[in-house]
């Protein structure tokens, strides 16, 4: 296996590729982007979002879950930082899917 066929493949790599992603788009947006990080501090858990102020954090585990649940997991953290419900959530929500869809992180 190659370097680059490890690298493409490494869920920590996705994983940043994607938050970095996510972030860019609703920065773009004016949205409220919030830290991501891996894994959540709770053991069991697959996400944990914290709210210190006006910071959030989003925790998301990465392992042994198939990379879609991540995904969703990050783009729901920017909905809660956002504090939408509703349509502005299903936009939000739509808005970021479309972008990571268009990118080539879901393809490794």
């Amino acid at each position: 296996m190659s370097n680059v066929a490890f690298i493409e493949q490494a869920p920590s790599v996705r994983f940043a590729a994607t938050a970095r992603l996510i972030a860019e788009v609703a920065r773009a947006r004016g949205l409220v982007v919030p830290a991501f990080k891996s894994p959540p501090r709770i053991e069991g858990v697959d996400r944990t979002i914290k709210r210190v102020g006006a910071n959030v954090v989003v925790a998301v585990r990465v392992r042994n879950r198939p990379f879609g649940a991540v995904v969703a997991d990050l783009i729901e953290g920017v909905v809660v930082a956002n504090n939408y419900s509703g349509s502005d959530a299903g936009k939000t929500r739509a808005l970021l899917w479309e972008a990571v869809e268009a990118s080539d992180t879901l393809a490794a």
